[in-house]
């Protein structure tokens, strides 16, 4: 049974057309309800700082409290801070409202189980063939309770401080923080100061459509000027739901999830607690891929999306994983990759050896790579058109061992991406282009069909 709303991050989409209505959203409540505490239990509800968390909040707590499951609501807090509160209150399940890095226009539903660790691929399912059955109301005596927990937030701080070394201050460290005007907003800021930080916050005054717009992970040229420009010694970009983190360097260099990857093995290694591989997509780079073998580190592939980094970690026994976008996983400290708990272990090094980022991810020669995005009405497998085989191809042909093409669906919006790695950028961008237009040429004959 192929999915319908699950992606690889949770249903996600524009707000106001389906699958994010307010109906609907009621439909998964109760249909989430039956799998996941059919016996009555408690959920935890978190969001983002979207002007439409507001409406899937009441939707959701609606919807389990009509179905027997008491809620907890602790408002704006990141994903990874669900997760860890989900399992600190010993709730059956938690909830996040949040569309990730998207637009302020888009929102999004995922879940946690009650240990803190994504929904498995066959709980999904389940939920999804529940949705069909409505929704549930139970009697009077069976209703679910709703209780707001906002006070509890700041365990969560407690709990990202507590994973650095034994002894390790941020005092001295002078750090630009750009929050995307996202759900990390207040424990971002307070979670480095109380650590001793010099801070200089940006990307921290939400007003429910600022959210990834011009700051953040996503767009972190703001912070590039601004660490160089107030001397700071890093500058740390968020996005909105605060699981994604890209670092910049004193001099304004962008310091990636790749980097941020190797920097954390590396020390792990040298601190003899690193086990099993580290896991990282087919999109990470290929440089990320040569320094670990300097090391002596294996190295794995997963598809892209941090839920099958995370089971190709446990499947192998590794800890440190995660995407070139920003998601890290830590496994020796928390359950899902967590922004703030990797900056924290990424600074850790740095106050640990004596050594700027620069230096630290200068270790990481990366290959050129050239990321296109072809829109597209429905999602498809452009792997079964003839053309864009053929691209890719003449592509692989002409890039030999030293490159690479992963051509994919995305699984949070309705684009095909094409990535193209290879050792000169003006070669690679040339077939990056070459294939996005096949890409192109194969969405333009399919509407002129269905025309």
């Amino acid at each position: 049974m192929s999915r319908q709303f699950f992606g690889t991050d949770g249903v996600r989409g524009r707000v106001g057309e389906p699958p994010m209505t307010v109906d609907f959203a009621l439909k998964l409540a109760s249909a989430a309800a039956r799998v996941l505490a059919p016996r009555g239990g408690t959920v935890l509800i978190g969001k983002d700082t979207r002007l439409s968390g507001y409406m899937f909040e009441s939707a959701l707590e609606a919807g389990f409290v009509a179905a027997g499951v008491d809620v907890r609501l602790i408002g704006p807090l990141p994903t990874p801070g669900i997760a860890y509160m989900t399992r600190f209150l010993r709730c059956n399940f938690g909830v996040v409202i949040s569309a990730s890095h998207n637009l302020y226009e888009d929102n999004g539903i995922k879940f946690f189980d009650g240990e803190g660790g994504k929904l498995s691929d066959a709980l999904e399912m389940e939920i999804e063939r529940e949705i069909g059955n409505g929704t549930v109301t139970r009697s009077s005596r069976e209703l679910g309770r709703a209780l707001r927990v906002d006070k509890q937030r700041t365990e969560y701080q407690r709990f990202c401080a507590s994973t650095l070394g034994a002894g390790t201050t941020l005092e001295g460290l002078k750090i630009v923080l750009d929050c995307a005007n996202g759900a990390a907003y207040k424990v971002g800021p307070r979670l480095f100061a109380d650590l001793g930080a010099e801070l200089i916050p940006v990307g921290s005054a939400p007003n429910g459509r600022n959210i990834n717009d011009g700051c953040g992970s996503t767009a972190p040229e703001l912070l590039q000027l601004t660490v160089p420009g107030v001397r700071a010694d890093i500058g740390i970009a968020l996005d909105g739901d605060g699981d994604r983190l890209v670092m910049i360097d004193h001099l304004g260099r962008i310091v990636d999830g790749d980097q941020l990857i190797y920097i954390i093995a590396r020390a792990r290694q040298e601190a003899g607690t690193l086990t099993g591989p580290v896991v990282g997509t087919q999109m990470s780079n290929l440089g990320l891929e040569l320094a670990l073998a300097e090391r002596g580190i294996p190295f794995r592939r997963a598809q892209v999306g941090d839920r099958y980094v995370l089971a190709l970690l446990k499947e192998t026994g590794g800890i440190i994983g995660g995407e070139t976008s920003g998601h890290i996983l830590c496994l020796d400290r928390t359950t899902t990759g967590d922004a703030l708990v990797a900056a924290l272990q990424v600074i850790e090094v740095m106050r640990r050896t004596g050594r700027s980022l620069a230096e630290l991810a200068a270790a990481v020669s990366r290959f050129p790579q050239v990321l296109l995005n072809v829109r597209v009405a429905e999602r498809f497998d452009p792997a079964t058109v003839p053309a864009v085989n053929a691209a890719v191809a003449k592509a692989e042909q002409g890039l030999g061992r030293e490159g690479r093409v992963v051509l994919r669906a995305s699984g949070t919006e309705p684009v095909i991406r094409v990535m193209v790695e290879g050792r000169e950028e003006a070669v690679t961008r040339a077939h990056a282009e070459n294939i996005a237009a096949a890409v192109k040429a194969a969405v333009a004959e399919d509407a002129t069909e269905v025309k």
